[in-house]
């Protein structure tokens, strides 16, 4: 079951963009929040597809955010730390975990559908991380494994919940530890914003809810790769 809460909500029609202050974000905590379930359906989730090509789909900060001092273990049991690595590079950043049985598996696979849009030599450029909310059981293999499903170039990152938590937190956020539900089964709530951190400046400029669609970073990628405002 997929459950949301918004306090920055829209209307699907709308075509005007959103610029927002990161204090804002932060001050307002979490945007969006999702409570996964550990789901039984083992299928890929189909891209989600937009035919409103009016809406605005992206949020452009006018403070943007500081990328997370985070070092995290990568897929190959690797320390990987994200403002080193990622540089001087576009970079897509979204925090979730592999039992999710919707929304991230979903957006993991709207990012790839899109990036694959790009021409090689950009797609090459762009680094979208993939953190994990449940690291006791993705651990690196289980990382690995589930993304090459998806899109083997995706940098899987796993380590402390603490660490992670902090480094969500800085990007407004919210992510809790898992536990489980009255069913038995473990439950992961978390923030389900993908931040877009630009070439230029590697800050976090542009934002995207769990509603974006491959469409929508389809259309918006080649200029977020260049570091442009979508």
């Amino acid at each position: 079951m997929h459950i949301s809460f918004r306090t920055n909500s829209r209307p699907r029609g709308a075509s005007r963009k959103k610029t927002l202050a990161a204090a804002v974000l932060l001050a307002a905590g979490a945007l969006t929040l999702s409570a996964c379930g550990d789901g039984s359906d083992g299928g890929e989730p189909a891209a989600a597809v937009s035919d409103d090509t009016g809406r605005q789909a992206a949020t452009v900060l006018d403070q943007p955010f500081k990328k997370p001092d985070l070092v995290l273990t990568d897929t190959d049991g690797k320390k990987y730390d994200l403002r080193a690595e990622t540089a001087g590079r576009p970079t897509l950043v979204y925090f979730g975990y592999t039992h999710c049985p919707d929304v991230c598996p979903l957006t993991m696979n709207n990012l790839a559908v899109a990036k694959k849009q790009l021409p090689r030599a950009e797609q090459d450029k762009l680094r979208v991380v993939f953190v994990s909310t449940d690291p006791e059981r993705d651990t690196p293999a289980a990382l690995k494994t589930w993304l090459k499903g998806i899109d083997p170039q995706i940098v899987g990152l796993t380590g402390d919940f603490d660490t992670v938590q902090a480094g969500a937190r800085g990007l407004g956020i919210s992510i809790e530890p898992p536990t489980k539900d009255k069913n038995g089964k473990i439950v992961s709530t978390h923030g389900t914003q993908v931040i877009a951190f630009s070439p230029k400046t590697d800050a976090g400029y542009v934002l995207y809810d769990d509603d974006a669609t491959v469409d929508d970073y389809t259309k918006d990628l080649p200029k977020l790769v260049k570091g442009e405002n979508p």
